[in-house]
């Protein structure tokens, strides 16, 4: 099992009204501790020039009191620099596992702070 060290990223929709009626989805991230217990990749089939690229990794972390009570809101990780989409959570106290897929293209706190 190799150690892994990274940012994971929550979108949470916080009580900043943008306009009448319209919340603003905020994102944070957060640094952890943990290990990549599956290291994974394959090629997606597309239409298009190049094939999808995506992950198939397992990280678990070690989850702190922030990570427990939000573990739903976690949308991203970033492993070596480029954020993944977390496609499942598994809450095994204390530690949550996070199933990563594709590449996240959403708002992330770089972009966004």
């Amino acid at each position: 099992m190799a150690k892994w060290y990274g940012l994971v990223g929550y979108i949470t929709t916080k009580e900043v009204e943008t306009a009448p009626g319209v919340w603003e989805a905020v994102p944070t991230e957060r640094e952890y501790y943990g290990d990549l217990v599956r290291n994974h990749k394959r090629f997606d089939p597309t239409q298009q020039l190049n094939d999808d690229l995506k992950l198939q990794n397992e990280i678990s972390i070690l989850a702190d009191p922030y990570a427990m009570h939000h573990f739903h809101e976690i949308r991203y990780v970033y492993i070596e620099d480029v954020p993944w989409k977390v496609t499942a959570v598994d809450v095994q106290y204390p530690r949550l596992t996070l199933s990563i897929g594709g590449v996240y293209n959403g708002a992330t706190a770089a972009v966004a702070g």
